[in-house]
């Protein structure tokens, strides 16, 4: 039985103003002032809010924060300019002497709403800077939401509650986890998803910011995250915006040497493709939770391990709830209308035929691949041997079941899948196996199984349980 009491937003609000160590600004674009209207309508605001603004007008805006490069109003780079800027006049113009036991605050956003066309979707940056006491340097807890009523006004009162939130649950010294699901009180996660978390600063020492785009899948805040080698996370449309996306998906438990070919050799076929520009495409290594959850709950640092070793060879890397792949590719092309790419073993593709994963749908597995013929994507195989006795399979002998053998067939004639070369010194390696070898100090043929630093990796930092050297 779950005890815990939500509080509404006013009495959130409330519970602020009335904390005499809590002062800060407010300074809120595109959705109206809706967090400092809550915060005013509670009471005994004049304790808590030393300003708020709304710098609607472009050149306005402009002339306090600065112009945008690319002209976008909506990002991230916008709400850090408010925050540094408006963090700052805090620090300026208020006397510490005066203000010596007040924790200082600014919260700022800036998002657009739907359209009155409905054409747009409403989303936007939201943010806060907050001391936990008054001689600590700040922190910023930043995210992108997509918001999904679908009117304008609806969005405007789902900002004024999340913002709401976050002021509340970020001065509650919970964890950071703790203070995305409370983000959602008093709102159901089909008013807005958050599919991008940034954290910095002394509150959150140590906080991986990578474990929060995990915590975002498995809380089902969202659907996919992505991060770059740098381990920074990202909002999925300012990578995948109009780009040529290949992705290659696996456990990567670790990345093989199998794993590695498989996406050289798709990427060369990739390019020689005439609807590709080389110059614009994008990797993705992706991997399902269903992957990081075959053994029961994820495990944080085995989620790390694999996502340290794909970052330390520069790969971008794609956590989704997508179990099937008609689903991945229903979530990318919503960011680009360019030809992309699904790189995959024979014996994954199989999978994709089999009628009872799609069961729930009312078309069933023609439902599924309805939404795949419409979009522009092709597959590329990677030859599959089950063991050394075995025939290789590819398409030309992939085992479909002669029910659905005409949908394969229809993807096939129509140029939608391509077979892979391959290296077949490397076949039969497995990451199942490498990995039990990894875990067995008398065997270390692994070490030739994995691309070239990641068994030095591995051993450094004790990665998938490694303790041989120890």
């Amino acid at each position: 039985m779950n005890d815990k009491v939500i509080l509404t937003p006013g009495q959130k609000a409330l519970r602020i103003n009335l904390d005499n160590t809590i002062y800060g600004s407010f300074v809120e674009i595109g959705a109206g002032q809706e967090v400092a209207r809550i915060f005013f309508k509670a009471g005994s605001a004049s304790g808590t809010i030393a300003k708020t603004m709304s710098a609607y007008d472009r050149d306005f805006s402009d002339a306090i924060y600065g112009k945008e490069e690319h002209g976008r109003y909506v990002c991230k780079n916008r709400l850090e300019k408010m925050l540094d800027h408006e963090y700052s006049l805090l620090e300026e113009r208020l006397d510490r002497k005066r203000y010596n036991n007040t924790r200082f605050f600014t919260y700022a956003d800036t998002v657009t709403t739907v359209n009155y066309d409905k054409t747009s979707k409403g989303h936007g940056w939201i943010g806060l800077r907050f001391q936990r006491n008054s001689s600590e340097e700040p922190s910023d807890f930043i995210f992108h939401v997509d918001l999904h009523d679908q009117d304008a006004k609806l969005q405007q009162e789902t900002i004024g509650v999340i913002g709401t939130n976050l002021i509340h649950s970020c001065f509650s010294d919970l964890n950071p986890k703790e203070i995305l699901k409370s983000i959602y009180d008093n709102l159901s996660k089909d008013q807005f998803e958050i599919n991008m978390v940034d954290v910095n600063g002394p509150a959150f020492d140590n906080i991986d910011n990578r474990l929060l785009s995990l915590t975002l899948v498995k809380e089902r805040m969202t659907n996919a995250v992505i991060f770059t080698p740098d381990g920074k996370n990202q909002q999925p449309s300012d990578i995948l915006y109009k780009k040529h996306i290949l992705t290659i998906r696996g456990s990567f438990r670790p990345v093989t040497k199998v794993n590695i070919d498989m996406l050289e050799k798709g990427l060369s076929e990739y390019k020689n493709n005439k609807k590709v520009n080389e110059n614009n495409i994008k990797i993705l290594f992706e991997i399902t939770l269903s992957n990081l959850t075959a053994e029961g709950d994820v495990d944080d640092q085995d989620f790390l391990d694999r996502a340290d070793i794909l970052c330390s060879l520069g790969y971008t890397v794609m956590i989704s709830n997508y179990k099937k792949y008609y689903k991945l590719i229903e979530y990318l092309s919503q960011f680009s209308n360019n030809r992309m790419g699904l790189i995959l073993g024979v014996d994954n593709f199989v999978s994709m035929f089999e009628e009872k994963y799609y069961r729930n749908l009312n078309g069933g597995i023609m439902e599924a691949f309805g939404i795949i013929f419409t979009r522009d994507v092709k597959f590329y195989l990677y030859p599959f041997r089950p063991s050394k006795n075995d025939k290789l399979l590819n398409s030309l002998n992939i085992p479909i079941h002669p029910r659905v053998k005409d949908i394969y067939n229809y993807l096939l004639s129509n140029g939608k899948i391509k077979d892979l070369e391959f290296n077949k010194d490397i076949l039969g390696i497995f990451s199942k196996d490498v990995l039990k070898k990894i875990k067995n100090c008398n065997d270390s043929s692994w070490e030739e199984a994995v691309p070239m630093g990641v068994a030095k990796l591995i051993k450094e930092r004790s990665l998938f349980e490694y303790s041989c050297d120890i």
